[in-house]
């Protein structure tokens, strides 16, 4: 499905400011589109890069991915994970880098790798492991345009506090009206200016659409399908813990239809559930 901006959101859009990519992607993209790409060039390229490389290997030693035994360098991830697994995260830990800005988003990014790690659980959990590297992208730039938003516009801070108690379906409808784009736009178009997936765009851009778009006979890709409904889960797994209030309204809203995409009922939904929550909050508590 395309991506549909508005007369007023193209005015509008000419002014906001989306993040170039990092010349550490740009080396690892090009070589990456080689026929026979250098697997060492790859890996020398992103250890190259201290802050880059830091992120990516807390993301393949995390909760995320389960490994037995800790990956301690770049070149060792590249062998063990493949260069295609390990791409995505170079390209989500990137883009979370440049979408730094002037507000403190330590806490909106906790919660991103919350739900990032949720989703390639999640993933695993309901046999869809072929996309769970796209599934923690998904989880951890889902909601990338609220970044760009906070730069461009200055109430947009007081708005988004609202998404704690307030549903996003609730809240997408005047966030419209108010600024005359919403952040899944915005974070559709920043994610097709990284080259991210089509996919993702897609799974970015009818996040909060009406939940027709998760049925068997809509005209979403399949695997973007999978995506969202991946990602549903995981964020419902995770607002139980940090917006619950919001995250159960949000929830009710494409409980049916994501139960039947991913073959679950309500049981094996709160077996999940608890599997997901005891991967990333039980050390937290200890």
């Amino acid at each position: 499905m395309a991506i549909v901006i508005t007369a007023a959101e193209k005015k509008l859009l000419q002014n906001v400011s989306i993040p170039p990519r990092p010349q550490t992607l740009l080396t690892v993209s090009a070589e990456a589109k080689k026929e026979d790409p250098d697997v060492s060039v790859i890996a020398d390229a992103i250890a190259a890069d201290v802050g880059i490389a830091a992120a990516v290997l807390q993301v393949v030693n995390s909760a995320a991915y389960r490994r037995r035994q800790t990956i301690d360098s770049i070149q060792q991830a590249v062998m063990i994970l493949g260069f295609r697994r390990v791409f995505p995260i170079v390209r989500a830990v990137a883009l979370k880098r440049a979408l730094s800005g002037n507000y403190d988003l330590s806490e909106f990014w906790r919660y991103n790798e919350w739900v990032a790690s949720a989703c390639a659980v999640v993933a695993d959990s309901v046999g869809l492991s072929s996309v769970k590297d796209h599934a923690y992208m998904l989880g951890l730039f889902q909601n990338s345009g609220i970044a760009v938003m906070l730069e461009q516009f200055d109430d947009y801070a007081d708005f988004v506090r609202r998404a704690d108690s307030t549903s996003w379906y609730e809240l997408q409808e005047q966030e419209q009206r108010q600024f005359d784009t919403s952040h899944t736009t915005i974070g559709a178009l920043l994610a097709q200016q990284w080259k991210l997936p089509s996919l993702l765009v897609e799974a970015i851009y009818y996040l909060y659409d009406d939940s027709s778009v998760l049925s068997s006979d809509s005209e979403l890709h399949p695997v973007a399908i999978n995506l969202v409904s991946i990602a549903k889960l995981a964020k419902y797994a995770v607002d139980l813990r940090t917006r619950s209030l919001a995250g159960k309204a949000e929830w009710q809203q494409v409980e049916d239809v994501v139960m039947t995409r991913l073959k679950l009922d309500e049981v094996e939904v709160e077996t999940l559930v608890a599997e997901v929550q005891d991967a990333l909050f039980e050390l937290n508590e200890a």
